[in-house]
């Protein structure tokens, strides 16, 4: 294999001429990830529509089967299935989806018949260190004229499967697979190498970024490079790396060579494309480590930042960065938006990134330049020792923000005026502030939470009204600095400390007789917990916004028993797609998955799952017409794919 340039290209792909699979997509198809390469999450099927969507019953299901591993290789912490994240693409009648252990599997989209099943054996290697259980979002497939490849990205593998029958292709890489890391700029652990992600497919290009676990602190761990390669033949093509070596833009906003030791950096969430210009656009994370950030001094460049690449030679285009110096773990965590603002000679093309921090930045497509201005504000600074954060931070005029930014002790929970007394006196043993406050040693209520704001799922948008629909979560974290003890994975001075958590003080005999008894699992701020944004992107104005979801946990919780409680809203990174016949389907990580009016915001239907339905949901039609609904749903033995059509 050649030696790769660390940004750029290794060599042109012979031809680019196959026809791109969105191109050839029926209209009743669902042929990537986010239905469309840039995000958009829209289907134009309308046979389930406002009018009948209340008679939506489940129409078949389909089981995962996977249990916790007994061992595994080398004496590695045996792996455990996590949450079925799964987006299922949809392609002429057949449906294909992964697994937490990303098996992937090919199913009868009317029937839901398993056609094939294909274990890449990942899980024999042990849990990945990333506290989630293993899980994964789903696939992306290729096809010429004579024939059809599904690309499985898993752990630190690349794998190419004949989609008729789910045999590796022997042509592609070593037996029908590459390893990632061969030729990296420096060796890494494979065991601390993954990916949760889908690929992206450009003409006959397959890319992929990988995740990294945010408690891997060491230097040496993994960074982020984004790597391409030939689909037929598996030849790396190109490579770009987030964190600029010398001579490159960005270099000099990494201190002390700090480029060199640190990690992350990386894109683990789902990239989006524009397909017609090979345009490629990255949302990059957080450096390591997340909260600290005394020993990577300066600003950082590319981490959180939207990087716009060349999708044929990995070149990069134009960046915007997000987040400077980032010390909240405010990871992009979702495929930039592809849109289109207007019509005709005066349209724009745009793309939105949705943040953690319930944001939303756009830029003209090309040049990167921002449709409103971005202003940066000033933002408090940091007494921790070593620490040096950004003065200011950038933040859009419109649209305005779609999740609550901050917390004080307005924002505390009074179910009860006991509750609001309990609330107050375990929230006021750490730092308030608004939005990018700095961490603390004494500890940091922050809001948005780590999971946001906008979570992976991402945003969905109807082109036919100009508007972007967004779920939000309103989760608070407690980030605690502490001291860490050295370990083979953790060697920093300051690093968080992942077992701190927000809840409600010790309780005296007579309070808990008085509340029913514990108060575990009841959150310390006030609902709603999930909200949904439409956004118009022409005026950048909020035309509606509504409780996204329930909580049922917290509503049938012993001290709330009695109380008239509105609907909570669920927490959540999954997010919602849409329909041309004006409906959007959603759970937001809450156990029901309800339509919603796109007009209004109203609430038509909603069908008890059973289980959490932690993925995006999609939709597609069977060559006899009939549409279906499709989410991933439970975990482990649990896991379960529910879809849903009119009877």
């Amino acid at each position: 294999m050649d030696l790769p340039t660390r940004q750029g290209t290794l060599g042109l792909v012979a031809g680019l001429l196959a026809t791109s699979l969105a191109a050839q997509a029926r209209p009743a198809d669902w042929p990537t990830w986010g239905r469309d390469p840039g995000n958009g999450k829209y289907s134009p099927l309308t046979q389930i529509r406002p009018e009948n969507v209340d008679r939506l019953r489940l129409a078949w299901t389909w089981r995962t089967g996977e249990v916790p591993m007994e061992i595994a290789l080398d004496g590695a912490t045996p792996a455990r299935p996590g949450m079925f994240q799964a987006t299922p693409i949809a392609i002429n009648d057949t449906v294909y989806l992964t697994t937490p252990y990303n098996q992937l599997v090919a199913l009868d989209g009317a029937t839901g018949r398993q056609l094939w099943r294909y274990d890449p054996g990942s899980a024999r290697y042990g849990q990945p260190p990333n506290g989630t259980g293993f899980v994964h979002r789903g696939v992306a497939a290729w096809s010429d004229d004579q024939s059809r490849r599904i690309f499985l990205n898993t752990r630190w593998r690349l794998i190419a499967l004949d989609a008729a029958t789910g045999k590796p292709i022997l042509g592609f890489g070593a037996n029908g697979e590459i390893d990632l890391t061969e030729g990296l700029l420096k060796p890494v652990n494979k065991l601390h190498y993954t990916n949760t992600s889908p690929p992206v497919v450009y003409r006959d290009l397959v890319i992929v970024g990988n995740g990294v676990a945010d408690r891997l602190v060491y230097s040496g761990d993994p960074r982020g490079e984004v790597q391409a390669f030939d689909v037929r033949t598996g030849r790396r093509v190109w490579v770009f790396d987030p964190i600029p070596g010398p001579g490159e833009l960005g270099n000099e906003t990494w201190e002390d060579g700090s480029w060199r030791t640190t990690g992350h950096t990386n894109v683990w969430a789902p990239m989006s494309l524009d397909e017609r210009r090979g345009l490629l656009y990255l949302p990059v994370s957080t450096p390591s480590n997340d909260f600290y950030g005394g020993n990577r001094k300066g600003d950082n460049l590319f981490a959180e930042s939207v990087v716009c690449l060349d999708a044929a030679t990995g070149q990069r285009k134009w960046h915007y960065q997000i987040v400077r110096h980032g010390v909240w773990d405010y990871d992009l965590p979702s495929g930039p938006t592809l849109i289109t603002i207007g019509e005709g000679a005066t349209a724009v093309d745009a793309v939105v990134q949705l943040t953690k921090q319930g944001m939303a930045f756009a830029f003209h497509r090309v040049s990167g330049a921002p449709i409103w201005p971005i202003e940066d504000r000033p933002v408090p600074e940091s007494r921790v020792p070593g620490e040096r954060l950004a003065k200011t931070q950038p933040f859009p005029t419109r649209p305005a923000p779609f999740s609550p930014q901050g917390f004080s002790e307005a924002d505390a929970a009074d179910f009860t005026p006991a509750l609001k007394r309990l609330a107050l006196k375990a929230i006021r043993g750490f730092d308030l502030g608004p939005i990018y406050s700095a961490p603390s040693f004494r500890g940091l209520i922050m809001r948005p939470g780590l999971i946001g704001g906008a979570g992976w799922g991402g945003g969905a948008y109807d082109p036919t009204t100009g508007t972007l629909f967004v779920k939000a979560t309103n989760n608070p974290a407690l980030v605690k600095l502490t001291r860490p003890a050295k370990s083979p994975t953790v060697i920093a001075d300051i690093t968080a400390d992942l077992s701190a958590e927000l809840r409600y003080p010790d309780l005296s005999l007579a309070e808990r007789r008085a509340l029913g008894g514990s108060l575990a699992g009841l959150p310390l701020h006030k609902p709603p917990y999930g909200t949904m944004t439409a956004i118009d992107m022409k005026s950048g104005e909020h035309r509606w916004t509504v409780t996204a979801g329930d909580s049922p946990p917290i509503r049938n919780h012993p001290a709330l028993e009695g109380l008239a409680l509105p609907r909570l809203g669920a927490t959540g990174a999954p997010g919602p797609i849409v329909t041309a016949s004006g409906l959007i389907f959603l759970t937001g990580g809450g156990q029901a998955l309800e339509a919603y009016r796109s007009d209004s915001g109203e609430l038509l239907w909603s069908a008890d799952l059973g289980a959490n339905g932690y993925a995006n949901p999609m939709t597609y039609a069977t060559r006899d017409g009939r549409q279906f609904v499709a989410i991933a749903t439970g975990t482990g033995a649990d896991a379960v794919l529910k879809v849903f059509s009119l009877p």
